[in-house]
């Protein structure tokens, strides 16, 4: 029988577990447990304990609310009781040693998710010679609420001490603090974005993968519409005074209330980053241009597909497409050349096209368009017929993590998704964390861009006519 490892951190002692050639620790404060007097304020440093840390096991998950409705069936969710939310997984070679390090941050519109998801195990990253680290931070009303008295984007602060303490930690794992790569998908993509804006923490990052992930921030006033409505909901003031009176439960009920019958593309206002001076001094995609991190960036080909049923798509008419038009204010060449880009396109799958391109791919597009660094851009093109998906949102997450056997990538991909996808898809991330790139040409003049499909091929932007006709 093998001896369980065992690692000394600046705050104790873990024990983790050996399986298969990779270590194992699990559910290791990174901070301090965010409630009761910690409540509401930046994260604090987690406190030492004696003896040594049992390891083996995730870690509590941020108070949410599993997925409702139809996503609920595509997207699972874990929920592990406790205070110390603030916590980090690593897996490790057994013999690493000044291997490249990978932070990942997992998505769910900042206010769902968890490292502890089996999708996001990370023992074939470790097995391919990369330090895999995985971290939980605030999520919903306790990790972005806009609050008078409370600092502003408290989970991505969170984040930012997770990177923090990969940086200070992870050689005692057999990580290089100087080669961590940021890597995120959906808001773990805004956040790994949110890094790269901030110099301190951009300083900690040697490269950065943001998949599916928005690149903008918003002003406080805007950011703050939510929290603004969720006060109003609870007869009380946005301030921290006033939340720290509701509970974290009451304050999920409350947001559940509010964001009944919206999608991330309508309805009630959604959680956001708000541009601030200490923890965001600008919109990510005002200055990521000028970073010189290298970069690989991508969408899929129907992110909205996740997010409207097929019969919500049929319910869209040709009045709310103008509406969104008009508040979008998208021209009406631009409607008309995604029409005859998508020909047979019914009015909502032309709506739902427009709003991802605008949230997701037209801002990857001029980011990568105006980087001098290395960049390189990806589309996920490959169709799963789960639910009439097509290449919908988090698709390619069971191929980045080459775990398409997993319960929770087949939800999306089924049973038959093809394994040669999976492992070309992982090996190019691997190559990218490793070298800085992934095996194909950069992106530049000519929009080179990998797309990932059946047939895997490096080809020039698709459908640039229409993108290009986007505000």
């Amino acid at each position: 029988m093998s001896v369980a490892p065992q690692v000394t951190v600046s705050t104790g002692i873990v024990r983790g577990e050996a399986i298969d050639g990779v270590r194992r620790y699990l559910g290791i404060p990174y901070a301090a447990a965010p409630f009761g007097p910690n409540r509401f304020r930046g994260p604090q440093p987690a406190p030492a304990w004696e003896g040594v840390r049992d390891a083996t096991a995730f870690g509590p998950t941020a108070p949410q609310h599993p997925y409702p409705g139809a996503i609920g069936d595509l997207l699972g969710s874990v929920e592990i009781p406790g205070d110390e939310i603030l916590s980090i997984n690593i897996w490790a070679p057994e013999d690493a040693a000044g291997a490249p390090v990978v932070l990942w941050i997992h998505g769910g519109a900042l206010e769902r998710g968890t490292a502890a998801l089996p999708l996001y195990d990370g023992a074939a990253f470790a097995r391919a010679g990369i330090v895999f680290a995985s971290i939980n931070y605030r999520l919903g009303s306790e990790g972005f609420s806009v609050l008078d008295g409370a600092p502003r984007n408290l989970g991505l602060r969170d984040a930012a001490a997770g990177l923090a303490w990969v940086h200070g930690e992870i050689a005692s794992f057999g990580g290089d603090p100087s080669q961590i790569t940021a890597m995120g998908e959906s808001a773990g993509g805004a956040i790994v974005a949110g890094l790269l804006a901030n110099p301190s923490s951009r300083s900690l990052i040697a490269r950065a993968i943001i998949e599916s992930g928005p690149l903008e921030a918003q002003t406080a006033k805007k950011a703050g519409r939510v929290t603004a409505q969720l006060a109003k909901r609870l007869g009380v003031r946005a301030d921290r005074a006033s939340f720290l009176g509701a509970t974290p439960a009451k304050l999920l009920h409350a947001r559940r209330r509010q964001a009944a019958g919206s999608s991330p593309l309508g309805g009630a206002p959604g959680f956001q980053f708000a541009v601030d001076a200490e923890s965001l001094p600008h919109s990510p995609h005002e200055v990521l241009a000028d970073t010189d991190v290298p970069l690989l960036i991508g969408s899929n080909t129907d992110e909205y597909r996740l997010w409207f049923p097929p019969a919500a798509l049929a319910g869209i008419s040709p009045a709310k497409l103008l509406l969104a038009r008009l508040a979008l204010r998208i021209p009406r060449t631009a409607v008309a050349a995604y029409r005859a880009t998508f020909p047979g396109a019914s009015t909502g799958e032309i709506f739902g096209q427009l709003a991802t391109d605008i949230m997701l791919r037209a801002p990857l597009t001029r980011l990568a368009s105006a980087r001098t660094a290395p960049t390189y851009v990806y589309e996920f093109a490959w169709q799963s017929t789960v639910r009439d998906l097509r290449a919908a949102h988090a698709l390619e997450l069971g191929f980045v993590f080459d775990r398409l056997g997993d319960p929770e990538a087949q939800r999306l991909a089924g049973a038959d998704a093809p394994q040669d996808l999976a492992e070309e898809m992982h090996s190019a991330w691997i190559a990218f964390i490793k070298t800085g790139d992934p095996g194909w040409s950069r992106f530049g003049p000519e929009r080179m861009t990998r797309l990932f499909d059946t047939q895997t091929s490096t080809v020039a932007q698709r459908r640039t006519g229409a993108l290009d006709l986007l505000p």
